[in-house]
């Protein structure tokens, strides 16, 4: 018997949301402590859980926790620390062309290290070369934009939603074709960063660029032997699964041989790598624990949420491929953007379940498989909790000083002027190709 829930289910996800924009606005103290993000977590996400039992959707939760939320943790742990032991030093003058090269740079690496290891690796170069700038808020916001998510999108490793439709049968290379996208949507904002960033740099003072040109230091990186670990860890992500292990369809609980090895790879790095480096790149655990603990919370509250969208979604008429578009997209800006890709992954198999129409990719017709997949990378991009990367490349620049904007300043002062655009003239795009 398929479990009813009812509207009220989605309340505590609603105020978790809330606390995450306003807290931080009006009890700014309060909120620097990752102990007390893990209280608000446990706060809505214990009830939501119990609740959700009680309701004898016990499996729900226990496959969000173990199968969701516990992988999905272990990756960006895994990359945040074995990223966290490469130092790439550098000082070159953060002119808008090598400002624009890196982020071209960490844009193409986030499609095959995935964009929490894109973003990790480069993030030290981004703010080491803009250090004696005054002006860098900006950067970090296309930071996150580009190489936190836009750049993610040509392969299964370069975000978690395109992994899951990796699982459930999209071969590996099918992600190339959305290249035309990729290119678009990186380029034009890549574009506009450049003439943002070289009005920003006109205004810099003169000692500071003089400062710059006196500092300048050749690349070198230390921490090498990470990408031994960081190459574990992509293997382990693109081999151990269901497609090229058949055994593991037996058992979801064998997917956690492929957390094994990350969790392994995570180890190794920190037995290899020399305490130095990692102090060289200011490395910490807090990121990854602000992380850890928002999106427990996230994670347990947005469960009868998607429940409630997958069995009421088909009836409000979601099926063509631009509703799929901004409602997927939507949903990926303030829900997780896998669980979201994979509710409509769902709804879209249940509407063209047994269709033999056009080019089918796992089940679903190609244009709505490329929609779903364009949707949760891309529009990942438009808030904080879009996607995991967002809130650690926020964390790790406050540690560096830089004042980022809070929840609805990042959405009202940029990505709804900027990312937003691009998105809608994507979707142009997708409708003439």
């Amino acid at each position: 018997m398929e479990l009813q829930l009812p509207v009220f289910t989605g309340i505590p996800f609603v105020l978790m949301l809330g606390c995450i924009a306003v807290l931080p606005l009006f009890a700014e103290h309060f909120w620097e402590s990752n102990k007390n993000k893990l209280i608000i977590a446990l706060i809505f996400g214990i009830p939501t859980a119990l609740y959700m039992m009680l309701q004898g959707g016990t499996a729900a939760v226990e496959h969000t926790v173990l199968f969701d939320y516990v992988p999905f943790i272990i990756l960006l742990g895994s990359l945040f620390v074995i990223t966290g032991g490469i130092f790439i030093d550098a000082d070159y003058i953060a002119s808008p062309k090598t400002n624009t090269l890196i982020l071209l740079v960490g844009g193409l690496l986030a499609s095959f290290v995935g964009t929490t290891g894109a973003a990790m690796l480069l993030i030290r170069l981004l703010l080491g070369t803009n250090k004696q700038r005054t002006r860098k808020v900006h950067t970090m916001l296309f930071f996150i934009a580009i190489v936190a998510n836009c750049g993610g999108l040509l392969t299964p490793l370069g975000d978690p939603p395109l992994f899951m439709m990796y699982l459930r049968g999209a071969d590996f290379f099918w992600f190339f074709k959305l290249a035309p996208y990729w290119l678009f949507v990186n380029g034009l904002l890549l574009l506009i960063y450049f003439f943002v960033d070289k009005y920003h740099f006109s205004k810099e003072s003169y000692l500071n660029v003089l400062k710059e040109i006196k500092e300048r230091q050749p690349l070198k990186i230390t921490g090498k032997i990470n990408f031994i670990w960081l190459l574990m860890v992509i293997f382990a992500v693109a081999f151990i699964n269901q497609n090229t292990l058949p055994f593991m369809k037996e058992s979801p609980f064998y997917g956690l041989l492929r957390d094994g090895v990350m969790l392994l790879a995570l180890a190794l790095s920190l037995l290899t790598t020399k305490k130095e480096v990692r102090a060289r790149n200011n490395f910490n655990w807090a990121p990854i624990m602000e992380v850890a603990y928002l999106f427990l919370g996230i994670f347990l509250t947005m469960i009868p949420v998607l429940m409630l969208l997958e069995h009421n979604a088909g009836s409000i008429g979601i099926n063509t491929p631009t509703q799929f578009y901004f409602i997927t997209g939507a949903l990926s800006s303030v829900l997780d953007n896998t669980p979201t890709a994979v509710t409509f992954y769902s709804l879209a198999e249940s509407l063209f379940r047994g269709s033999a129409d056009g080019v089918m990719i796992a089940g679903i017709p190609e244009i709505f498989m490329e929609t779903i997949c364009l949707a949760a990378v891309f529009f990942g991009s438009m808030t904080y909790i879009g996607n995991g990367p967002n809130f650690m490349v926020k964390s790790i620049a406050e540690q560096e000083g830089i004042k980022m904007p809070q929840f609805f300043q990042y959405i009202i002062k940029f990505s709804v002027i900027v990312i937003l655009p691009v998105l809608i003239l994507c979707n142009l795009l997708f409708s003439l190709l």
